[in-house]
């Protein structure tokens, strides 16, 4: 008798109801479209343009907005206790401590680099400048259009559809439901930032169990093809593009296998998240076909969306959790990484235990590559701008499929873990870098070695 209700028809609106809006998502995140010099999707292309027409506005207006993030986060006690009972607004303002302490930090370095005072080492160009005026323009941008139009996948039912038809494939493998299929996808399409923004969401939302969150965010929030052709280029080795990727797929691979069945991963627990109960059941009934059981739950979720002002509010409320939220963690931590990496040897002696290790695998200019190696947790970018002056095309292939195989990057993807609901620490966000390196490096050098 339970099932009957599964079994009764849908109307045409409802099955359109699921395929329009999915469409316009899997269109706006995940369709790769030539733009003037590069492939990027319609999302982070419109994030292009908004960001160069506002110029150089948007890091007046961040700083501003980490301002009020800040001022919101130590007032809200103040507030009327029926607004302190706002869900979203204790979200966003009702943080710890420690958290208070990063935004403030965050303000301050925002406000040193965006006016040019105090000590230089703060706002020079490599290092609260670059996060300023180069990275934070950017995702102001993405978070804003990612933020309003991530509904459009959350909410239609796409992800019941991939859940039925993928979880044979993600549990055995990566011990993850079908869902996280799309989290990757969205990441390795368009931008490893949406697919933290993505996982964190549905977490929030009782669909992912705190081990599952923790892993699909250090796991499969991979960059974009976008990025890798950047760094490819940085590198001067644009015409080894096509196995620099399948090398990038294939240590990925074997990393998103291993991590999730070694600690800190396997340790974290299978409950949700804090007031919230688990919605997912990937269970499919013997009498359906997996992708018929998809089509059901995903048109059972469309309808209970058929309101349109309450999709568009979650879409706002995403764009203010991230801009208020996150940014002050990006502009905190990555200033301090940044700090470390360019103005002292830490990275240096970190690095240097990696010299036999690359000896040992035949890396040519082993000691020039292996401060390398450590600096990418600061930020993915900085391998490939220290390594660009390594005569070895071997080595110079080894440092840049390294640095986006590491994944966990301080600058962007660590900072937006940090400032997410997903629960990792900063220092299980240290063991999961130095896991992925052991893990992926002896990959990446086996090819590099069949290559060259």
């Amino acid at each position: 008798m339970k099932n009957n209700s599964m079994q009764q028809p849908f109307s045409a609106l409802d099955y359109l109801w699921f395929i329009i809006p999915s469409l316009i998502g899997v269109f706006l995140f995940m369709v790769p479209i030539p733009s003037a010099d590069s492939i990027s999707i319609p999302v982070a292309h419109v994030a292009s343009m908004i960001t160069s027409s506002l110029g150089d506005l948007v890091p007046t207006i961040m700083t501003f907005l980490i301002v009020a993030s800040v001022l919101g986060s130590i007032f809200f006690k103040f507030l009327p206790q029926n607004v302190q009972n706002s869900s979203f607004l204790t979200n966003l303002f009702q943080v710890s401590p420690i958290w208070l302490v990063v935004r403030l930090l965050g303000m301050v370095f925002a406000l040193m680099t965006l006016y040019q005072i105090g000590p230089e080492v703060i706002f020079s160009e490599y290092t609260g400048g670059l996060l300023m005026f180069e990275l934070i323009p950017v995702l102001f941008s993405v978070f804003l259009l990612a933020g309003f139009f991530l509904p459009l996948l959350l909410n239609f039912g796409l992800l019941e559809l991939f859940g039925a038809l993928l979880t044979k494939v993600m549990r055995p493998l990566f011990k993850l439901p079908g869902r996280s299929s799309m989290d990757c996808l969205t990441s390795w399409l368009g931008d490893g930032t949406i697919g933290v923004l993505l996982t964190s969401k549905q977490f929030e939302d009782g669909y992912y169990t705190k081990r599952e969150a923790a892993t699909i965010g250090t796991t499969f929030s991979v960059v974009s093809i976008t990025f890798t052709i950047v760094v490819i280029s940085y590198m001067n080795l644009e015409q080894y593009f096509i196995p620099f990727y399948l090398t990038i797929t294939l240590a990925g691979l074997a990393a998103s296998i291993i991590m999730p069945r070694i600690p800190p991963l396997s340790r974290k627990e299978d409950s949700a998240y804090e007031g919230t109960e688990l919605k997912l059941d990937e269970s499919i009934p013997k009498q359906y076909t997996s992708f018929k059981w998809g089509v059901i739950q995903a048109v059972k979720q469309a309808k209970k969306n058929r309101n349109v002002a309450k999709v568009a509010k979650q879409g706002i409320q995403n764009v203010l959790d991230m801009w208020l939220g996150v940014i002050p963690v990006v502009m905190a931590i990555g200033t301090v990484a940044l700090v470390i990496a360019e103005h002292t040897l830490v990275f240096q002696y970190l690095g240097a235990p990696f010299v036999p290790i690359l000896s040992l695998l035949q890396v040519p200019e082993a000691s020039e590559a292996a401060q390398t190696i450590v600096v990418g947790f600061a930020d993915m970018f900085l391998p490939a701008v220290i390594g660009s002056g390594i005569e070895s095309e071997l080595t110079r292939f080894v440092i840049a499929a390294l640095s986006v195989t590491q994944l966990i990057y301080m600058s962007e993807v660590g900072g937006l873990l940090l400032g997410s609901k997903i629960p990792v620490s900063f220092k299980d966000l240290v063991i999961i870098f130095i896991e992925r390196t052991f893990i992926t490096l002896p990959i990446i050098v086996l090819i590099a070695h069949i290559i060259f």
